[in-house]
């Protein structure tokens, strides 16, 4: 890392193999305050070339992989606060959120660790069947030749983890593309697992102009998988980019909290508040709408309201704030509408709805129609609209009647309610009594429909999709 002599503000390069490449100047903003957070020397077609021809495996024992990954756990570990300061400087999240993140990326380094050292293969028996012979099959995984990531600005660095770890712990070589608002913390990343002793041929990391560098590397055939967390919209270009290899589109969400007439209320109103304005209400399973059992929605709305006083919007660097800014202006404006477009509709706001440059209250919306924009489409921000709903089958119909399946959540202590809910809501994940995005770092994630094709994340879904089987037979 260089930094200018006047301001101190960080100039990083790309690396490619471990060597720093790049010319043109890519300026990194802070959306709190609008001022420059870093910059990054981005690469051109040329860079490009030399990732792809340069990035490629390397021999590595199953603990040579372990030790890189629980080495890198240790390393982060001694530099969390600077990596939590940097996940804000460019992302606009307030400290609480970094500091998760960065806790939550060291538990993905070490699940990916353990990972390492288990035996993928199985062994198959021959002589089961009157056609059979005397011989066993056995299968391995190899790892694939070259893999790419794109990630997202929303987690800088859990995100960034959740595709490299699972690819050392399968030893395929990967190229990183991360977010051109958030690529500081990535870079530096990259940095750490080299300082760990990840092979540089093992892994790159560039950013560049989409047409002349994303644009080629998404379809040269010498990656055999991409691995993308984003937009819906970006994430079906990618599809019809790619061509023939293996992708992981792991794309929007429009997750509802339903809560049903005899669920705990203290514990709905502490999920609706957690599931829509942690992260600034940017993750793709953030609760995005409250389906609410009409028979409640008084109690309920009256306690979440008071609520929200909890969640104060201010300095990301301010311990006291819960809720930071989005990623830019542009974005809090466009929720701004959708609210505005709402209460044309015959929607109130009940609490917060202010905005100040890119940092906007989180708001707390009644009487939402079911077609508006807000709810209809991905709101990527702390919106909380309430829907008021008739039972549990009005629930689950509202829930299923957008173009998303990604999670959902579902409060009751009824357990046929929720063998039902589990049942019949079509997305990836079900979660009863807690957030829609609960998970571990290991565990099965991804979503159905316009949130993704089915392929899970998670370290052990994801070293599964970084490699190949083979099989092969012995006499026995």
């Amino acid at each position: 890392m260089s930094a200018t002599e006047s301001t101190g503000i960080p100039e990083l390069s790309c690396h490619v193999a471990g060597e720093e490449v790049g010319e043109e100047l890519l300026e990194v903003i802070y959306p709190y305050s609008g001022e420059l957070a870093g910059r990054v020397r981005m690469v051109d077609a040329s860079g490009l070339e030399r990732a792809l021809s340069a990035t490629r495996q390397v021999d590595m024992t199953r603990w040579q992989r372990h030790e890189v990954l629980m080495k890198a756990r240790e390393l982060l570990s001694g530099r969390a606060e600077e990596f939590a300061h940097l996940i804000r400087s460019e992302s606009g999240l307030c400290m609480r959120e970094t500091r998760y993140e960065v806790g939550r990326t060291q538990d993905v380094l070490q699940f990916a660790a353990m990972e390492a050292l288990r035996d993928d293969g199985q062994v198959f028996s021959c002589d089961v069947s009157p056609q059979g012979k005397a011989r066993k099959i056995f299968t391995l995984r190899e790892p694939l030749q070259l893999a790419t990531a794109i990630t997202p600005f929303n987690h800088p660095l859990n995100q960034v983890a959740h595709k490299l770890a699972p690819a050392i712990a399968a030893g395929t070589p990967m190229i990183l593309k991360p977010s051109e608002k958030t690529p500081l913390t990535a870079i530096t990343f990259t940095r750490l697992l080299y300082e760990a002793g990840l092979p540089p041929e093992m892994l790159s990391v560039i950013v560049g102009p989409l047409d002349e560098v994303v644009t080629p590397l998404i379809g040269d055939e010498r990656v055999e998988l991409v691995s993308f967390t984003g937009s819906v919209a970006i994430g079906k270009t990618i599809a019809r980019t790619a061509g023939y290899k293996k992708l992981c589109l792991e794309l929007g969400g429009n997750s509802p909290l339903i809560v049903l007439d005899d669920a705990d209320l203290d514990l709905a109103v502490e999920l609706a508040a957690e599931g829509c304005f942690r992260n600034s209400g940017q993750r793709c399973t953030a609760v995005k709408r409250l389906l609410i059992h009409q028979s409640v929605l008084d109690e309920f709305t009256g306690a979440f309201v008071a609520k929200i006083s909890e969640y104060p919007c201010g300095d990301p660097a301010d311990d006291d704030t819960r809720v930071g800014t989005v990623i830019d202006e542009s974005a809090a404006r466009l929720l701004e509408n959708r609210v505005e477009q709402a209460v044309e509709q015959g929607a109130r706001v009940l609490a917060g709805g202010g905005r100040k440059g890119a940092a906007l209250e989180p708001t707390i919306i009644a009487d939402v129609p079911r077609d508006a924009e807000m709810v209809v489409e991905e709101s990527f921000g702390p919106l909380a609209p309430i829907l008021p709903v008739r039972d549990l089958d009005d629930a689950i119909e509202l829930a299923n009647g957008t173009a998303f399946g990604l999670s959902s959540g579902v409060v009751t202590g009824d357990m046929q309610a929720a063998i039902a809910a589990v049942k019949r809501i079509r997305s990836g994940t079900v979660n009863i009594n807690t957030i829609p995005g609960y998970r571990i770092e290991s565990s099965p994630f991804g979503g159905v429909k316009d949130s993704g094709l089915g392929i899970k994340e998670g370290v052990i879904e994801a070293i599964k999709y970084m490699t190949n089987v083979k099989t092969f037979s012995l006499p026995w």
